[in-house]
């Protein structure tokens, strides 16, 4: 009896070890650098499914050859009661970025997370509009974990028995240098499905795993010119005669504007809606939107989801409807086709159809007090949780769908977006409204394969607005959101001459912004990004310093905290916000000379700076060899076919190089090759530069005008 006891003891043990056990993860290279691994049985309905993410396999063939980043042994996973455990390497070193789009952290490394779509509330744990669950690292290489759930994730944080580098074993009682967070060498992930697809993005930069990243889903969105022009949200309750006269008084006052947004009085009941215009506020939204069209002003609509009982479609539409509602809406199952047919015909109908330009897709995020919960059921069989993580997806895809069809290019607004959605032509916004927590959320952006706007709403003071405008216009939609406040540009009449002034200057950049967006499109260059991705801007710099104290290099010191308050824009652009009540700021230069962006003065190489702009400026600065294209100011972006004189401003001393990127501005011909970019190079020969442009190619749009070239740096 004994023997037969410790033979069944033997075998439990045997059997919870085998159990224990790491599970093969089977990898194969799906596009150049980037690896798919599978483990136990993924679920269908997945991040990139529900996106649709095609991947945009030109520019990926551009990317350069690389083998797979990580030792493919130290990357485990095993399938246990229907959950999925994985772990990857981490040195001692390395920093990992990413994980959503996050508001108050840029380092993730050391932190515990649950990445939840939800709405921002003000601490970074994962729940957010964006939780993506994607990061790099400074070594180079990408993770990105596909699927619709809440994923839980320790960054560095879990500490193994069997660890391959032991973290040193301190006493408290004793040792001052002990922490309760002891060193890990692992990033662990717990997924409530049983299997999950894993892709590896290799580098060999971080920058090339992100652009990597985004080319598998499809490319970056390339926004039509006029998204990148300047909008208006209107007041909530605004009728058509406030529309007109708010597109009067821009153009009488000289402010720029290219689209204004109707907030939910345009619907005849909203929360919950019913997606038909209000006839006592809007008679005859038709003309209305034509008379817009006319001026060159887009109207783009506000709505969320969830169909009021007094909805036109609310009958057609309840079958395919979850268990639950929202603030008394019934909640469309939009992951069924005979869902989608009816709802959003019912946003192309009257609406779409009229020449409304685009929408803006509101309480697809959370929280837990608006939104169905968890225990929430669906006709497709999707359960809750999965429909939390994909709905704001969904909207965007399929509204996406609809201006695509029309070949008509869109750009809009969201509340919700995760893995996958690279590709939307949407901005995601908030009702979060702290100024430095925006700029790391635009910092954070460009790890998370989305886009984000710092609106501005309202302010306490002029210095204020001025100071959220400066930084609005540096960012992928320029935006004033007075849904509640009603505020205008010329709200600060003290101000209002540089805000006018600071409206001119985006649009001025608009052939650098477009050429920006055309790059994120083709290559999965984010237009925003953080400084981490800029090539001699050093995470790791304490090695290469090692024989000087922090007084004789403060660079040191700054670049390995966390830098959240400054950012790149574009291929050459260093932006440094200024916050209100500040008067001067630091900015850490990367290696390399760089030269104020408004007078071309040299700024510093490699240093940090003390800078004091005045009120009227944002400190931006700009590369060596820097190519800085700019168009007249306009009121409006240019009109398909319209010439428009382009004048080239370049900096520093080195060659200067830079594609300029042209289409027609509207539609998606440029998928069929109905595109250029066009070179320029600038030099200085004897003191004085030399530039030159490549002509427009035979067949090609040709948008440009006059070219002249302009010395910002004496």
């Amino acid at each position: 009896m004994k023997i037969l006891k410790r033979f069944l003891l033997f075998c439990l043990v045997f059997i919870s070890t085998e159990i224990l056990k790491a599970q093969s993860i089977t990898w194969t290279e799906v596009e150049p650098g980037i690896w798919k691994g599978v483990i136990g049985k993924p679920e269908e309905f997945d991040l990139l499914k529900v996106a649709g993410a095609q991947p945009y396999h030109a520019g990926l063939q551009q990317m350069p050859k690389a083998i797979f980043p990580l030792a493919q042994s130290e990357i485990t996973g095993r399938v246990q009661d229907g959950k999925t455990y994985l772990r990857f390497p981490l040195e001692k070193k390395e920093q990992i970025f990413g994980f959503g789009l996050n508001f108050q952290t840029v380092f993730q490394r050391g932190k515990v997370l649950t990445l939840h779509v939800d709405n921002y509330a003000g601490k970074d744990n994962g729940r957010t509009h964006g939780p993506t669950p994607f990061y790099v690292s400074s070594n180079g290489y990408g993770i990105f974990i596909n699927s619709a759930r809440y994923i839980n994730v320790y960054a560095g944080t879990a500490v193994r028995r069997d660890s391959k580098i032991d973290p040193e074993v301190k006493d408290r009682n004793l040792d001052k240098t002990w922490s309760s967070h002891p060193y890990s060498d692992g990033v662990e992930m717990l997924i409530p499905a049983a299997g999950v697809e894993i892709y590896v993005f290799a580098g060999p930069t971080t920058l090339d795993a992100i652009r990597r990243y985004n080319l598998l889903n499809g490319g970056g969105c390339l926004p039509p010119r006029w998204g990148l022009g300047f909008t208006q949200r209107m007041q909530r309750l605004t009728d058509a005669h406030g529309v007109a006269a708010e597109a009067q008084a821009f153009e009488e006052k000289g402010y720029p504007l290219d689209f204004i947004g109707l907030e939910p009085g345009w619907q005849s009941k909203s929360y919950p809606c019913t997606f038909e215009w209000d006839k006592t506020r809007f008679p005859d939204p038709k003309i209305l939107v034509q008379d817009m069209l006319k001026k060159n002003i887009r109207l783009n609509l506000w709505t969320n989801p969830y169909v009021s009982p007094a909805a036109p479609v609310y009958k057609d539409i309840l079958p395919y409807s979850g268990s639950h509602t929202v603030w008394n809406g019934i909640v469309p199952d939009i992951s069924m086709p005979e869902a989608r047919k009816i709802f959003f015909g019912e946003l192309e109908k009257g609406k779409i159809d009229i020449g409304i330009s685009g929408y803006k897709m509101d309480e697809v995020d959370g929280g837990d007090n608006y939104l169905w919960p968890d225990v929430a059921v669906f006709p497709s069989g999707h359960d809750a949780e999965q429909m939390r993580q994909t709905y704001g997806l969904m909207m965007q895809r399929y509204t996406a769908e609809i201006y695509h069809q029309r070949n008509q290019r869109t750009f809009g607004l969201v509340r919700a977006s995760n893995g996958g959605g690279s590709s939307f032509p949407y901005v995601i916004y908030n009702d979060y409204y702290d100024h430095r927590d925006f700029i790391t959320a635009l910092v954070n952006s460009g790890f998370a394969g989305v886009l984000w706007t710092p609106e501005v709403r309202s302010s306490k003071t002029g210095e204020e607005w001025l100071r959220r405008f400066q930084s609005n216009v540096f960012s992928p939609m320029a935006m004033i959101n007075a849904w509640a406040s009603g505020t205008k540009p010329w709200s600060f009449p003290e101000v209002a001459e540089q805000v006018k002034i600071m409206a001119n200057l985006r649009m001025q950049m608009m052939p650098y912004w477009y050429s920006a967006f055309a790059k994120y499109h083709f290559e999965g260059i984010p237009p925003f990004r953080a400084m981490y991705l800029e090539e001699g801007f050093n995470t790791d710099v304490k090695a290469e310093n090692k024989k000087q104290s922090l007084e004789e290099n403060p660079y040191e010191e700054a670049v390995t905290k966390e830098v959240k308050d400054q950012y790149m824009a574009g291929e050459y652009l260093l932006v440094a916000p200024m916050f209100a009540g500040q008067t001067s700021r630091k900015v850490i230069l990367p290696k390399g000379k760089w030269y104020d962006f408004y007078t071309g003065k040299y700024a510093g190489d490699g240093e940090v700076i003390n800078v004091e702009p005045g009120l009227d400026k944002i400190p931006v600065y700009v590369k060596d060899g820097g190519v800085i294209p700019m168009m007249p100011v306009m009121l409006h972006a240019p009109k398909s076919g319209q010439k428009v004189d382009i004048e080239v401003r370049y900096y520093g001393d080195k060659p200067g190089n830079y594609s300029l990127y042209d289409d027609d501005g509207e539609t998606f011909d440029y998928e069929k090759g109905n595109y250029s970019f066009r070179k320029i190079a600038v030099q200085k020969v004897n003191g004085k530069i030399k530039g030159s442009i490549t002509p427009a190619a035979k067949g090609k749009p040709d948008n440009v005008g006059k070219v002249i070239f302009k010395a910002m740096t004496m």
